[in-house]
């Protein structure tokens, strides 16, 4: 039993080294009522994040496409010491029935993620959240606000981080993206 333990935290815990796991098992956070999936796809930049390990650059922005499957193409960009770094995945409506809760992988082999769009009004912010149990001793969280354009008001930011907390998500540490100068060539 012992060395099993050892086994999952050595192979987990490269992957939460940026996170601050938490105790406990995931919040059960309220997500967007009547969620539109054609009304969200699009182009999305993020605006300010809980720190990930997977997300170093500048300038990080997803583009969701819905497929004739009705799966979504999902590609996420990021500028990182001067490139432009693109990653492609796959996201899916997990629940029919509450179909703001999404899956996405970027890798055949990993299993969907959570990504759940907690509050959108679809043309300027959006509110995801994602959230991992390890054995449901503790959980490691994600968490962005996302603008259809690279910057959003002081006002909406804050109003938004009011939602996570309501929903118990910890967003003490959220740190805002970097979106200055992604116009430039590279």
């Amino acid at each position: 039993m012992k060395l099993s333990l050892v086994l999952v935290f050595a192979f987990i815990l490269p992957l939460i080294r940026a996170q601050v796991p938490h105790w406990g098992p995931c919040p059960e956070p309220s997500v967007q009522a009547a969620f539109t999936l054609k009304q969200f796809m699009g182009r999305w930049y993020e605006i300010a994040k809980l720190p990930a390990q997977f997300e170093k650059g500048r300038c990080i922005e997803t583009n969701f496409t819905l497929k004739a499957d009705n799966s979504i193409r999902v590609v996420s960009s990021e500028i990182l010491k001067g490139e432009l770094r693109k990653i492609e995945g796959i996201g899916v409506v997990e629940d029919l029935k509450n179909p703001a809760k999404l899956g996405i992988s970027y890798s055949y082999v990993l299993p969907y993620s959570p990504y759940w769009i907690l509050s959108t009004d679809y043309v300027n912010t959006a509110l995801v959240y994602s959230c991992t149990d390890i054995l449901r001793l503790f959980h490691v969280d994600f968490a962005w606000i996302l603008g259809r354009t690279r910057t959003l008001p002081d006002s909406t930011i804050e109003k938004a981080k009011e939602i996570f907390a309501n929903n118990n998500i910890d967003v003490t540490r959220m740190v805002a993206s970097r979106q200055q100068s992604c116009d430039k060539t590279l």
